[in-house]
């Protein structure tokens, strides 16, 4: 099996925490009964096998074998129906002869005996399973990928899975014994820090500031950044990047801002400071010291190849690095591996912490001033900010990742002052990367959030970061007048007595240590790889095998290629290099949202043609909303923000596109334009949204329900939970068309438009939902 389909790519740590039902399959099938003459999986229902597939695994809830077999039979049905339709997808050879060479096939002939050998293939390894009871990565690699990618991205990625499976089996016997072998040395991935030979001819030190929130950890590391003479700052947002070169600016040193849509270099100066978005460190700049802030970040599945490239890259004679204490062995391991000395800086909180134990009952009244409220996504932000302003009479501050600076810089300075009346602060969980903020409490307006794919708890570091937040060790009133009295403590609470449970349990915790650094292999790795094969042969299939034939060492991982395979099968047909491809393998696209990738397909053909690449000439941007009329009905309202959120995504698109192809994407004044006309119809669109209290109830008890009943089925096939770390994300609009955010969203209960916005599956924003917004190889982070 191995020598036929190479070595499974290592699993997620939590990968059934990404587990979502297909909305419209699941209710399609609801009512259906299966076939016990055909068993054919699909009238059974996605998440009833899901489930049994995952109940199969568990040593602690493993069911008995003939349901164990049932399922692995079921499982196999459908495997065996999704196989024939990507065959089908993939075209007849006759239709498809370009590809198929590439691959080997001469003819149809020899592709009906290669699709038939394949279907014994999967049969073998369902017998493997089912009777010899091996499901394992290392004993049953192809059951456990495909078993693994259908739990995960449902149907979509079970076909995906087969497609690139299939692939691989096709090239089993293409190449001779010498090139196989350099295939394996092109994939041996395990001292990634050779990538960077000139970072390894220096000898730097490394310096590791570690401790909670609030201890001062960042503040050190940034004052020796300010006392060097060139320098660098990498933050995981935007917002924090923008900060940091305020900062800069305000005391006359010259800066750069890099962020992956906006590069502000400072004029009449040969040496400045930079400040970036942590994927867009200048490694090739020679600095005195560099700053690399939330350095946890390297064990994301998602974008710890950001933090692993800058931290192993930056050519800096002192590298600081900021997090938890929980990154300290990795460091050290990491560091005695490239012979650099690390000095571990360890701080303590400057002021207590503490978990309340009430929450607030669901009732605004019983906030207090200096509360900030966190939530997690532009909508409830906005929603909750009109409820307390009607509910307390109050003013009420808001901030999140995607708030133009200057008004973010307004807003949490109204905050901050005592002497005005903007009491409350309503936050993204932005503020738990290290925004200058007063807050006395914070209050968690839930414990579980969207991340893309379902709804989940918070872990364990998410509710310490954001909630670490609440309190200061002095006030900027306080150094003002002089006062010298010990801080008050910083206090956590909740909106809902259930959540305020889970934050009061997740303080009692310590989170694991964390044990590997993310990687993702580098343009120049994939583009040589791709050398040693056929022409013709798509990079879907070379990421894949890459994936497959890599290897690692124990305290590296392979970030999740996902994204990355998808925008290679959307660019496909057009004719780029290799080298171009690679380029747009990073470009941040929601692949969720079928307006933005239509506008990636455009992006990619006017590369392919060397056309203009004039913004006005690409007819799948939708500049026609910014000059629609805010609709009335809350219907319509639903769909006009998606497509101002769609435009300001496909700006941020093109800005990116236009650092990368200067002579091609030529209209970057005009799109910075239509960029901030689209912020501006956003904000104005929200701050209308109104409050529903009872709907807003109704939709955290669902969150709570849904997140709990994925947590059982996570123990049920993984055992007991791990926190893992997850980053700061770029709060969307929302999510539409999942269970949880179906009541209404504008109007009063009662009134003419209740229960207008109550949006059908599918219905009202972005299809689909078996991929979550990713960050592989660089996909969304300029956007926060």
């Amino acid at each position: 099996m191995k020598s036929l389909l190479g070595a499974a790519r290592k699993p997620p740590k939590r990968a059934v925490q990404h587990i979502h039902v297909f909305y419209r399959w699941r209710h399609a099938t609801k009512s259906s009964k299966p076939d016990r003459k055909s068993g054919d999986a699909s009238h059974i229902g996605a998440q009833v096998l899901r489930a049994g597939l995952q109940n199969g695994t568990s040593p602690t809830h493993r069911r008995p074998a003939f349901m164990i077999r049932r399922n692995y039979q079921l499982f196999q049905n459908l495997v065996e129906s999704r196989f024939s339709a990507v065959v089908e997808s993939m075209g007849a050879w006759a239709h498809n002869q370009d590809e198929w060479r590439s691959f080997g096939i001469a003819n149809q002939t020899q592709l009906d005996r290669e699709v038939g050998l394949f279907k014994m293939v999967l049969t073998k390894a369902f017998e493997l399973a089912t009777e010899g009871s091996k499901t394992s990565r290392q004993e049953n690699p192809l059951f456990w990928n495909l078993r693994n990618a259908f739990i995960r991205f449902d149907a979509a990625g079970l076909a995906r899975e087969l497609k690139y499976s299939f692939q691989t089996f096709l090239m089993r016997s293409r190449f001779p014994k010498a090139v196989n072998e350099l295939h394996m040395a092109l994939a041996d991935l395990r001292f990634p820090y050779e990538w960077y030979p000139a970072t390894r001819m220096l000898q730097r030190t490394i310096h590791l500031h570690v401790g909670p929130t609030n201890s001062g950890k960042t503040y050190n590391a940034l004052k020796a950044l300010e006392n060097s003479r060139t320098g660098i700052y990498a933050g995981p947002l935007r917002l924090l990047a923008h900060e940091t070169w305020s900062r800069f600016s305000a005391k006359n040193r010259p800066c750069a801002l890099i962020t992956g849509e906006e590069m502000r270099i400072p004029a009449d100066t040969d040496t400045w400071f930079h400040s970036c978005t942590v994927e867009m460190t200048p490694l090739n700049a020679r600095v005195d010291v560099a700053v690399i802030d939330e350095i946890q970040m390297i064990a994301s599945d998602d974008r710890g190849w950001a933090w692993t490239q800058a931290f192993l890259g930056v050519q800096a004679k002192e590298v600081h690095l900021c997090g938890e204490e929980r990154v300290v062995p990795l460091i050290q391991d990491l560091c005695a591996r490239i012979g650099e000395k690390c000095v571990v800086h360890r701080y303590q909180r400057l002021n207590a912490l503490e978990v309340m134990d009430s929450s607030l009952k669901g009732k605004f009244s019983n906030l207090e001033k200096g509360d900030a409220i966190v939530a997690f996504s532009k909508v409830s932000i906005h929603q909750l900010k009109a409820g307390i302003e009607k509910e307390t009479g109050r003013r009420c501050a808001i901030v999140y990742g995607s708030l133009p600076p200057e008004t973010r810089a307004s807003q949490a300075a109204l905050f901050n002052d005592p002497d005005n009346d903007y009491d409350f602060l309503v936050a993204s969980d932005a503020i738990g990367m290290g925004l200058n903020l007063e807050v006395k409490r914070v209050i968690f307006e839930s414990a579980f959030k969207f991340d893309g794919l379902a709804f989940r708890p918070l872990t364990t570091p998410e509710m310490k970061q954001i909630g670490g937040r609440a309190g200061r060790f002095r006030t900027a009133n306080q150094e003002k007048t002089g006062d010298t009295s010990k801080p008050a403590p910083g206090l956590v609470s909740a909106l809902d007595d259930e959540d305020l449970k889970m934050v009061r349990a997740a303080f009692k915790k310590e989170a694991a240590p964390i044990p590997t650094a993310g990687i993702f292999p580098p343009s120049s790795v994939i583009e040589r790889f791709h050398s040693y094969f056929p022409p013709r042969t798509p990079i879907t299939f070379v990421l894949a095998r890459l994936r497959e034939m890599s290897r690692l060492s124990p305290r590296f991982h392979m970030c999740d290629i996902t994204a990355a395979l998808q925008i290679a099968e959307i660019i496909k047909p057009y004719n780029l290099s290799v080298t171009d491809r690679c380029v747009f393998l990073n470009v941040p696209v929601n692949l969720r949202d079928p307006k933005q990738v239509k506008v990636l397909q455009s992006f990619a053909q006017c590369v392919a043609d060397l056309g203009s690449g004039r913004l006005l000439d690409f007819d799948a941007v939708d500049l026609e909303v910014l000059d629609a009329v805010r609709p009335t009905l809350a219907a319509e309202q639903v769909t006009y923000l998606h497509r101002l959120e769609s435009l300001h995504q496909a700006i941020t698109m093109y800005l990116w596109l236009s650092y990368r192809y200067q002579g091609v994407f030529q209209s970057q004044s005009l799109a910075f334009k239509v960029k901030a006309m689209a912020e501006e119809k956003i904000t104005e669109h929200l701050e209308k949204l109104s409050f529903v209290e009872g709907a807003q109830r109704t939709r955290r008890q669902r969150m709570r329900k849904m997140a709990k009943k994925l947590s059982k089925k996570e123990m049920t096939l993984l055992g007991p939970d791990e926190d893992e770390l997850i980053g700061p994300h770029d709060e969307g609009i929302a999510e539409w068309g999942v269970d949880g955010e179906q009541e209404p969203l504008f109007g009063d209960e009662g009134g003419d438009d209740a229960g207008a916005a109550t949006v059908p599956a599918g219905g009202g924003g972005p299809e689909g939902g078996e991929e979550k917004k990713s960050e592989v190889g660089g996909v969304v982070y300029d956007t926060r």
